[in-house]
């Protein structure tokens, strides 16, 4: 008999997705939704990037280099050493997406049955590049109520076994939108340097940094052999669809050893990649415009839910995620409910629940992730919408009021 593989069975859904079809029901019944679900910015995607593929004189489209075009690696340097890191084109590797850059981590760094440690909320497909990798997940867990700040050290240490090889941090935070202080990332240092663990630095959002100092784990003193950043232009130009990321370290054994990754798959996208290298000529002020409008989504967004009984929403400092905490019994049933057998003027609001973000089970069973990347009305009427659900919810919880000093920066 046929059989799906234990890496197949174990692989989870994506809380960001799974709730698709009921989306899509929802929009043939003729109901408007509002995604917030997924990080999909409604930003323009710079003009002059896509003109560079335009306009590119191709005769046959090559595979590159397996580590990217060196145009494109000796661009980045410049681009790198703008937000204060000093690398190489030699220490770069261009990647399908931030995903890839992440999975050639893993691969090349932890083998099956080693444990990484992550603090939790976290991007949920880290749980889905662990289970190919054969590496366990283990959760430190930060909470809503100071904003998701990074767990004590000690939460750390009691968790570290001699099968523990890494961790994984996400700064600014997907999905919290916390952004760690530089305290914060030299305590992670310390705890590396004194376990002789990998630090993981998944960086998408550097660019949308609002209320504090962006720190990379590049920019710590000491970490060169211990650091490997994952990067994107996803976020970064709102070019989602380019797949294209970055891998960048100064650990030559472990570039080396992901280079074989790297020629297993080939080369990445080719026309992608002419787009990054235009994407590094623009000019450094491009970034005020969509700094700006996401963080005044980010104000009204929280606003909006904070004035709302019985939620609480933390203030983020970047990215352009936020988690809340709702008055509801089940944010899976909830977020289901809101699709399938809710609209409010013919309008409804597609969220992410929280517990998918979460390795602890149990946890975010009131919580949901809301993604700003729709215009300030299209917030607005969302949240009309997602008030207006609360009030007839079937699964509606009595909460205290909460005290608006609880929120956190």
């Amino acid at each position: 008999m046929l059989q799906i593989s234990n890496r197949g069975q174990q692989m989870p859904p994506s809380p960001i997705r799974k709730l698709v079809p009921y989306a899509e029901a929802a929009k043939r019944k003729g109901i408007h939704v509002y995604h917030l679900n997924i990080g999909q910015p409604d930003v323009e995607t710079p003009p002059a990037i896509l003109d560079a593929v335009r306009k590119a004189d191709i005769k046959v489209l090559e595979y590159s280099h397996s580590a990217g075009n060196e145009s494109y690696r000796r661009k980045l340097v410049q681009y790198y050493k703008s937000v204060g890191i000093n690398v190489t084109h030699e220490e770069i590797m261009i990647t399908t997406g931030g995903s890839e850059a992440i999975q050639f981590g893993f691969f090349t760094c932890l083998n099956p049955g080693d444990e990484v440690i992550i603090p939790e909320p976290f991007y949920a497909n880290y749980n889905g590049f662990a289970v190919a990798a054969g590496v366990k997940v283990v959760p430190i867990t930060s909470h809503i109520e100071n904003g998701f700040a990074l767990p004590p050290i000690a939460d750390f240490e009691k968790v570290i076994t001699d099968k523990t090889k890494a961790i994984v941090v996400c700064n600014p935070n997907n999905p919290t939108g916390y952004l760690y202080s530089r305290e914060e990332m030299e305590a992670l240092k310390t705890i590396c340097l004194k376990y002789d663990l990998y630090l993981f630095s998944d960086e998408a959002y550097r660019e949308f940094c609002y209320d504090g100092e962006y720190i990379s784990a590049l920019h710590l003193e000491g970490m060169e052999q211990h650091a490997i950043l994952m990067d994107t232009v996803s976020k970064r130009y709102s070019a989602c669809g380019a797949r294209i990321g970055a891998f960048v370290t100064k650990n030559k054994e472990v570039y080396n050893t992901a280079m074989k990754f790297a020629q297993a798959r080939l080369s990445p996208p080719g026309l992608a990649q002419i787009m990054g290298e235009a994407a590094v000529d623009l000019p450094a002020s491009y970034f005020d415009e969509p700094k700006a409008e996401y963080m005044g989504r980010r104000d009204l967004l929280v606003s909006r839910l904070n004035a709302m009984p019985g939620v609480f929403c933390p203030n983020p400092g970047g990215a352009f995620y936020a988690i809340a905490r709702l008055p509801i019994d089940d944010a899976d049933v909830f977020c289901q409910w809101l699709l399938e057998s809710f609209s409010h003027d013919n309008k409804t609001v597609m969220l992410a629940p929280a517990t998918g973000f979460y390795g602890t089970p149990g946890l975010g069973k009131n919580e949901v992730r809301l993604a700003y990347v729709l215009n300030k009305h299209d917030i607005n009427e969302a949240m009309d919408c997602l008030q207006a659900a609360l009030e007839v919810y079937p699964g509606r919880v009595a909460v205290a009021e909460k005290n608006v000093s609880q929120v956190a920066g």
